[in-house]
């Protein structure tokens, strides 16, 4: 049924602009030099080649075969609009750098209807620029060695305590990088109330890229429903810390710093900005842990050098006497940050953004014309052999010093750029390396089944990556202790 209502949808709203495009093509777009490419189907144009292809493990060949074709910047029809997709690192950079001044954001409906319309993904002009600031400030270095990095610690090491037996592993991440960015956020531990909000945004983020239409998709419906109620519960909340504030109390928190800004923010305007900032902090970073854990399972070698490494850290600690991890330590992990570097670029969490031309935009000797949709791909960058050899095999060893694996450092954009950068990225990998380390000085695993990657329209595993863990004062084989379950 929903398959359905997605091609309903698809065909009943692009069929306008679509004609519209079509017979305004020869007069209006003949006097400009548009990239080369295809527009495919009529109406549709190439939607559906992208989502077939994104569907299955290896989704290159769709950018690879147009690339051939027309070159790393080219024309198509995707989801209802003309669009210049750009496999090209320059292009991208030029799009991330001048974004609001020849390009602004431009998302579905689904999403936006979603996260809020003050959410910081949506946020436009100075607004943004003083939010995203803010955003920054909080997750700098400073902040993370001397206020975030010890809750960090505590809460993977309580999480990871629960853990026996058959896991899901993208789920058990999730619930890490819940609490995390619920306790930074709000200074909530974990409690009935969080494990609620959690359920109801669960709800949320599947309706993310769904249909926009309540009639349409029960999935869209459920979604809009649940984003009320977190929306509900962030408010109370809200209401209850600006009475504190006002009493002269404040927490050393996101919502703290939102409260005490100069110019004052409305309950809504926070309540969608921890919204979306609870999305950026839980979907992405939960799913490199994941992938990380399968990449490393899957390339032994790498597997063995993270664990010698975090193995050494684990006996300085032990002579010093100190339980938790210190900025010191993080910084002592040179390996694992070519495990964070090397899962970013081969998973490719977030393969993209969409753009639209605030005017004519000239590059690369073509124009697009204003009001078209552009699609900077990280994805097709980062797999690209010219700027990594042998780019589509993990290989973090690629990322030490004096290796001898080609990388082009400029085309490295897991996080975006310019002034849309992801304001949490130092935040992500301190707690991408703390996981990886209680993890491989606690536990050993084995898959307990095949799962494949899919990246539509998320990246994620088709089976949430099951997976046998045992404690490493265990003596019994994980998988061999389990078959009976």
């Amino acid at each position: 049924m929903a398959f359905f209502s997605f091609f309903f949808f698809l065909f009943s709203s692009v069929l306008a602009s679509s004609l519209f495009f079509l017979f305004l093509r020869p007069t209006r777009f003949r006097r400009v030099r548009l990239p080369p490419g295809t527009l495919g189907l009529p109406l549709i144009g190439e939607t559906l080649q992208l989502i077939s292809a994104y569907k299955t493990e290896n989704p290159e060949p769709f950018i690879d075969e147009r690339v051939r074709r027309f070159g790393p910047v080219f024309t198509t029809h995707l989801f209802g609009e003309p669009t210049v997709f750009s496999a090209d690192w320059e292009t991208n950079r030029f799009i991330l750098q001048n974004e609001e001044k020849l390009f602004e954001c431009s998302y579905p409906g689904s999403i936006s209807n979603l996260l809020g319309k003050h959410s910081l993904l949506l946020m436009k002009g100075s607004l943004h620029k003083r939010m995203h600031s803010l955003t920054m400030s909080f997750g700098n270095s400073s902040i993370i060695r001397d206020h975030l990095l010890v809750d960090v610690d505590r809460l993977i090491r309580l999480n990871l305590d629960s853990w026996t037996g058959r896991i899901f592993l993208m789920e058990e991440a999730k619930k890490i990088t819940f609490e995390l960015a619920v306790k930074q956020l709000m200074s909530f531990d974990r409690c009935e109330w969080t494990q609620n909000l959690m359920k109801e945004y669960l709800l949320v983020i599947e309706g993310f890229f769904t249909v926009p239409l309540p009639l349409f998709s029960s999935t869209y419906r459920r979604a809009i429903q649940a984003r009320r109620k977190v929306a509900e519960q962030l408010g109370t909340v809200v209401r209850d810390r600006r009475k504190e504030s006002e009493n002269g109390g404040r927490k050393k928190d996101m919502l703290g710093a939102l409260l005490a800004g100069e110019d004052a923010l409305s309950d809504e305007q926070i309540v969608d900005f921890l919204l979306a900032l609870l999305v950026a902090g839980y979907e992405t970073t939960s799913t490199t842990m994941t992938l990380a854990v399968k990449f490393l399972t899957e390339t032994p070698l790498a597997l063995a050098q993270l664990q010698e490494e975090h193995e050494q850290i684990k006996a300085r600690k032990k002579e010093s006497d100190q339980k938790h991890l210190q900025w010191n330590d993080y910084k002592s992990m040179p390996f694992t940050q070519c495990v964070v570097n090397e899962t970013l670029r081969v998973a490719n969490i977030i393969s993209g953004v969409f753009r639209r031309a605030m005017t004519d935009v000239n590059i690369k000797g073509y124009t697009i014309p204003k009001g078209w949709k552009v699609f900077a791909s990280f994805r097709a960058v980062h797999l690209d052999h010219e700027h990594f050899k042998d780019a589509r095999t993990f290989n973090p060893w690629r990322w030490q010093k004096n290796s001898s694996g080609a990388t082009t450092l400029n085309a490295f954009t897991p996080f975006g750029g310019g002034p849309r950068l992801c304001p949490g990225y130092e935040l992500a990998r301190v707690e991408l390396s703390v996981f990886l380390h209680h993890l491989v000085t606690q536990f050993s695993w084995v898959p307990a089944e095949d799962d494949k990657l899919v990246f539509f329209p998320t990246t994620r595993t088709q089976k949430r990556y099951p997976i046998y863990v045992t404690r490493k004062n265990e003596t019994r084989q994980c998988k061999d202790s389990h078959l009976d379950t």
